[in-house]
């Protein structure tokens, strides 16, 4: 367990914060760090694909929680949330790039109307920072690796252009506005929490979801695709750092990651193993729509102005993952 008091001290205490998409996956671990560090937590959500129960009984150690069930396109209840709040967290957002390709327009209203509406809560309420979610599907399909910020964006399906235009807000309100932002660029995160009932869960939920069901794990591919994958508690502590950093940030794009690359292939191979079920050999089905080939994180941007590091690696965090699995399972 992931001591946030011994790498983030005293920092939070006390302070107001908003997290959006609070009771979501990332959001929900967000606010249970934010809690543990003494912080006043707003958390903020509509529990479309939210859940309570992730962020009901909590440990507070001496931090203060409240819900707000309501959409980010909810502007009244936006600002009243985000009053006095010194840090804003912007977790809430459409995810599955299949749905946005489906439904781009309800993709476009929550991650780009959305944004753009925390932005401007955050900036008539004096807000200090706002955090932003961004993602690694902004590199799209580009040959080079590790991916660097510096590279050329490439949005292949609406939700990459989502998190682009996104990016793109952060950028314009921290120019214009007296309102720092950072873009926080997350690469293939995994963890305790991560939804397994959506037919577009991420890939570590979706073979957690067959092996308790004692199914094969189906690989869309070939199966030598990779990705950067990384433990929730590596992207907390990035905001958390982005949040309290001296330097502005400006909106620039900073890469969350492990810089470290995993095909599906052995990821399927671990995860049947550490599910006890190495006999079984995996299905192979079509590739999934609007999917990358490899994803891989050069970290140095996020070493220089935030001082990151990640605190948990991939296998500790795939361990740590599936006995949460296994224990809401009840097995």
């Amino acid at each position: 367990m992931t001591d946030w008091a011994k790498l983030h001290s005293e920092h939070f205490v006390g302070t107001r914060v908003l997290v959006t998409g609070g009771a979501g996956f990332i959001g929900s671990h967000l606010v249970e760090a934010l809690l543990k560090l003494g912080a006043e937590v707003v958390a903020f959500d509509d529990l479309s694909t939210g859940n309570r129960e992730n962020i009901e009984g909590l440990p507070r150690n001496g931090g203060r929680l409240a819900v707000v069930e309501a959409s980010i396109l909810d502007q009244t209840a936006l600002s009243k949330a985000i009053a006095g709040c010194r840090y804003v967290f912007h977790e809430a957002a459409m995810v599955e790039v299949p749905a946005s390709i489906e439904r781009p327009d309800v993709c476009v209203d929550i991650n780009v109307v959305g944004t753009q509406r925390v932005l401007e809560a955050a900036r008539q309420a004096g807000v200090e920072r706002v955090m932003f979610a961004g993602s690694c599907a902004v590199y799209g399909n580009l040959p080079e690796l590790p991916k660097r910020e510096g590279l050329p964006t490439d949005a292949p399906n609406p939700y990459a252009a989502s998190k682009l235009a996104g990016e793109a807000l952060m950028q314009a309100y921290a120019s214009c506005y007296d309102l720092d932002t950072a873009a926080l660029r997350y690469f293939n995160i995994f963890g305790p929490r991560q939804s397994a009932t959506s037919a577009y869960a991420g890939v570590i939920a979706a073979f957690a979801k067959r092996s308790l069901a004692g199914q094969p794990i189906t690989i869309h591919g070939d199966g030598r695709q990779s990705r950067d994958f990384t433990f929730v508690d590596n992207v907390v502590h990035a905001n958390l750092l982005a949040a309290r950093s001296r330097r502005p940030m400006g909106g620039r794009p900073i890469n969350v990651g492990c810089a470290r690359q995993v095909s599906i292939g052995e990821l399927a191979t671990m995860m049947m193993q550490m599910f006890g079920q190495a006999h079984h050999q995996p299905t192979y089905g079509p590739p999934r729509d609007g999917d990358v080939v490899h994803s891989l994180a050069d970290l140095s941007r996020a070493r220089e102005l935030l001082g990151y590091e990640p605190i948990v690696d991939f296998e500790a965090g795939l361990r740590d993952t599936v006995q949460w699995y296994r224990a809401a399972a009840g097995q």
